[in-house]
């Protein structure tokens, strides 16, 4: 018997053999479109198509696993000269890789995923350069002028981190804004780091392999391989293996 008057005994016998074709289909499609798609006008609508039936966030940061060339969301926006891609790259929905003057590379290693609306520029100089298997979840800003961020292999950084090499001069009198910026060096931050949401890392700071930084904190000072810090500024709490949650 037939409890729902909307459906007829034939389409409840009939949909579930059309699954696998429906599935075939699909992956005909999406293989298509991403084959097609690509940074320029005509790439940016393959890859619109590619996604369109996927979850975003993380669900579409699949497409990238299936071709070398990786996978740059429909609203992402690429405006650099020196962009270099590593294999299984994903770049979300409304990335901007930004170069203004003088702007040094920004290298990204394989399997690198960047989420959406994050800002990565370089300008005068400075360089990024993030290596393997890092993600960088959405609305983190990393700006490096004058010197160099370096992001070690599979860090995770939660969302709303910013990472800032250079600084604006202080000096009274002057607006800030005429001020020339300076820095104190550049960023570093080992293989396996996990930056907590929201952390703010400035110039000239080295945070070690596998250190946890919570989130909310200001790191203004280098912090030791597999030490757990917090605050503002920063400062070491522990080390992992002292609590058998960490």
């Amino acid at each position: 018997m037939n409890t729902n008057p909307g459906t007829s005994p034939v389409c409840l016998h009939v949909m579930p053999s059309l699954r696998p074709l429906i599935r075939r289909i699909a992956r005909c499609w999406r293989r298509f479109w991403l084959s097609r798609s690509g940074t320029n006008a005509t790439g940016r609508v393959a890859a619109w198509f590619a996604s369109c039936h996927l979850a975003p966030y993380h669900q579409a940061s699949c497409l990238a696993d299936q071709r070398p060339e990786g996978f740059a969301a429909a609203g992402a926006r690429i405006i650099h000269e020196d962009l270099r891609l590593g294999k299984h790259v994903y770049l979300g929905d409304r990335v901007m890789v930004y170069s203004t003057s003088r702007g040094g590379p920004v290298i990204m290693d394989d399997n690198v995923h960047i989420y959406g609306n994050a800002f990565i520029e370089t300008a005068m100089g400075g360089s990024i350069h993030i290596r393997s298997g890092t993600h960088i979840q959405p609305d983190c800003h990393i700006h490096a002028y004058l010197g160099r961020i370096l992001i070690g292999s599979k860090v995770e950084i939660a969302p709303a981190c910013g990472f800032y090499c250079y600084d604006h001069g202080t000096k009274a009198g002057i607006p800030i804004m005429d001020q020339p910026l300076y820095t104190k060096g550049d960023i570093t931050i080992g293989d396996g780091a996990w930056i907590g949401h929201g952390v703010t890392i400035l110039q000239g700071v080295s945070i070690g392999d596998g250190a946890v930084v919570a989130a909310g904190s200001v790191v203004t000072r280098d912090i030791p391989a597999n030490a757990v810090a917090a605050g503002v500024p920063a400062k070491v709490m522990k080390y992992r293996g002292e609590d058998p949650y960490i």
